[in-house]
C-alpha cells in the first residue's frame, strides 16, 4: 500500500512538469552586486537575470548571523516552498506517527450480511486513499458483516469547508492531476491513469484506465501513427476529448515509438468522482446495493444519529509529509492543510475546517517561532499553488532554523529531495556538484518562480539551512542560479566581509 501511494503521487509529479502559471513579481530596489559569490553572479548573468530578482539566506546550523543573505526581507513568491510551513506545522502539532480516521456508519440493523438502511462513510481529510485503500477500506465493511447496502450508500465530506471553484481556475489546465481541489473524503486523488500499450500487428495502441468508474467509457485503442513517426509531444497527438465527462475520447494518434506510456489526467467531473469509485468497487467486491452511492451528510435524516461501523486508519503523518515534499504534492499539501484546524478543534463542537482558520493556524505558529512580520509570511492556501503566497528567505531559513532542534526535524529532513537522486530533484539537466547526494532540498516552482530551501551538508562537515527565490519573467532560466547557489554551501563558500555579507544599504527592500 505504501508503494502504491508513492506510485500516484510520483506519477502525478511527472504529469504538473509544465508547472502552473505566474506569480505576480515582486517589488525591486537597486542594488549592489558585492554580496553574492562570483559563480552565482555569473549564473544569473548566463541566464540573463538581474541580481534584484534573487533573495537568498544561508545559515549554519546554530548559528544566528548569516553566512550568506541577499534581498532576504524580500516578500517573494515562494511557490511550493510554502510546504515547508505546512508540512512542518503539522508534525510539529501531530506528530510523526498521527493518523486520520475515516468513520463507517450505519443507519439500520444488520441481519445475515444484510444492512437495512445506508452506509454512509465520512470524510476527515485522509490524503492517502488510493484504489488499494479504498479496497482495503470497503473490505473492512465486509468484514464488519455487510454484503448487501438495502439503502444508499452516502458520501459525508462536510468535514471541509472549501470554496465552490472550478479545478481549472488557477491556470486553465483543468485535466492537470496538480489543480485538483481538496476534497474531506478524497478518494484517489480524484485521478484517472490512461494506459497506452502499442500492438503494431493490430495498428493500434490499446488503452485502458485506472480505477473503473461505474458509468465511465474509455476509448478501447486509438490508431497508431504512421511509421517513422518520433514520439515527441505524445499526448498533444492523441487530442484528448472529455467535453462528455462520462466519456473518454481521442480524436488523434498514437506513435508506436513511444512504447508503453502512463498519462494521469483529473476526471473532468469531480464532483461524481468519489461515487463513481464507490459503486464501481463496492459491486466489484460482490457487494449488493439496492439504491446508489451519493453525497450527503451523516446527520441529514434528524434524530437518532446511525452506529460506528468502523473507522479506516491511513498511513502515518511522517509517510504522507514524504509524498507531500518529495513530489510537490498540491492537493495532499492541501488536504494537510484543512486537516490542521479540524484536528485542533473542540471535539464536542468541530466544525467544518476552513482555510481562514488554517491561515491564521500555521502562520501564527510560524511566527512565533521565528519573529517573521506580517509582510514576511502571507498563507493562502498552503500548497504553494497560489500567486497570493508570500515568505522572505529570511523567513524560510529561520523557520528551518527553529525546526532544527524540533522533534519534527528527522521527518521532515527524510521528506525533502536528496539532489539527483529522488523526488523533484531528478529533473534532468541539474549540476549539484559536489552537494549530489549530500542535502535534502525542497524545489519550488511556477512560471515565473524557481525556488529551493533545505539543509546541506558541507565539506567541512558542517551543515548549513538555504532558502533561494528567484521570481522574474524569465525564472525558469534560473535553475542553474540555483545549483550555484547550493554547490557554494556545499562548498563552505567564504562569508562576506563583515563575518557574513557586506549588506549594502541599497540591497534593503
Amino acid at each position: 500500500m505504501r508503494k502504491a501511494l508513492t506510485r500516484l503521487c510520483a506519477l502525478l509529479f511527472v504529469a504538473g512538469l509544465a508547472g502552473p502559471a505566474k506569480a505576480a513579481p515582486p517589488a525591486s530596489a537597486p542594488l549592489s552586486n558585492e554580496t553574492l559569490p562570483q559563480p552565482v553572479l555569473a549564473a544569473l548573468h548566463d541566464a540573463r537575470l538581474p541580481p534584484s530578482a534573487l533573495a537568498v539566506e544561508v545559515l549554519e546550523v546554530g548559528v544566528a548571523r548569516p553566512r550568506l543573505a541577499w534581498r532576504e526581507r524580500e516578500p517573494v513568491n515562494p511557490a511550493s516552498l510554502m510546504k515547508l510551513f505546512t508540512t512542518g506545522v503539522a508534525l510539529e502539532r501531530l506528530g510523526p506517527a498521527w493518523a486520520w480516521q475515516t468513520p463507517i456508519y450505519a443507519s439500520g440493523t444488520i441481519e445475515r450480511g444484510v444492512l437495512q438502511g445506508n452506509l454512509v462513510i465520512v470524510g476527515r481529510g485522509d490524503p492517502s486513499l488510493t484504489i488499494e485503500r479504498v479496497w482495503l477500506l470497503l473490505r473492512q465493511v465486509r468484514a464488519r458483516g455487510v454484503r448487501e447496502v438495502r439503502g444508499d450508500i452516502v458520501l459525508d465530506s462536510s468535514a471541509f469547508a472549501v470554496p465552490n471553484g472550478d479545478p481549472g481556475d488557477f491556470d486553465g489546465e483543468r485535466l492537470r492531476p496538480y489543480n485538483v481541489l481538496p476534497d474531506a473524503l478524497l478518494l484517489n486523488q480524484k485521478a484517472l491513469m490512461l494506459n497506452f500499450v502499442p500492438d503494431v500487428a493490430r495498428g493500434v495502441a490499446n488503452v485502458t484506465v485506472e480505477p473503473a468508474l461505474a458509468g465511465v467509457e474509455v476509448d478501447a485503442s486509438v490508431p497508431l501513427a504512421r511509421p517513422g513517426r518520433t514520439c515527441g509531444d505524445w499526448r498533444d497527438a492523441l487530442k484528448i476529448d472529455v467535453s462528455t465527462p462520462h466519456r473518454v475520447r481521442f480524436a488523434g494518434s498514437f506513435s508506436s515509438a513511444c512504447g508503453d506510456k502512463v498519462w494521469p489526467i483529473a476526471f473532468a467531473d469531480a464532483r461524481s468522482y468519489n461515487a463513481r469509485l464507490i459503486e464501481a468497487m463496492w459491486r466489484e467486491l460482490g457487494g449488493g446495493l439496492e439504491g446508489r452511492v451519493r453525497e450527503g451528510r451523516l446527520d441529514e435524516g434528524g434524530g437518532t444519529l446511525p452506529t460506528l461501523l468502523t473507522e479506516f486508519a491511513s498511513v502515518p503523518l511522517a509517510q504522507v509529509v514524504r509524498d507531500i515534499n518529495k513530489f510537490s504534492n498540491n492537493v495532499m499539501a492541501q488536504q494537510l492543510f484543512y486537516t490542521l484546524p479540524l484536528a485542533a478543534a473542540d471535539a464536542a463542537a468541530p466544525g467544518p475546517a476552513n482555510a481562514e482558520a488554517a491561515r491564521a493556524l500555521i502562520a501564527s505558529t510560524v511566527r512565533e517561532r521565528t519573529g517573521c512580520g506580517a509582510a514576511e509570511l502571507v498563507i493562502d492556501n498552503g500548497s504553494g499553488l497560489s500567486r497570493q503566497s508570500r515568505s522572505s528567505a529570511h523567513c524560510l531559513a529561520a523557520w528551518l532554523q527553529a525546526l532544527w532542534t524540533s522533534p519534527a526535524m528527522p521527518e521532515l529532513l527524510a521528506s525533502l529531495p536528496v539532489p539527483g537522486l529522488d523526488g523533484t530533484t531528478r529533473r534532468p539537466g541539474r549540476d549539484w556538484g559536489t552537494a549530489l547526494g549530500r542535502a535534502h532540498l525542497k524545489t519550488g516552482s511556477l512560471r515565473d518562480v524557481v525556488a529551493i530551501a533545505g539543509e546541506v551538508l558541507g565539506a567541512s562537515g558542517k551543515r548549513y539551512l538555504i532558502a533561494v527565490v528567484i521570481q522574474h519573467d524569465n525564472a525558469q532560466a534560473g535553475r542553474p542560479v540555483l545549483d550555484a547557489l547550493v554547490q557554494w554551501t556545499a562548498d563552505d563558500g567564504p562569508p562576506g566581509p563583515r563575518g557574513c555579507c557586506a549588506r549594502m544599504a541599497t540591497a534593503q527592500p
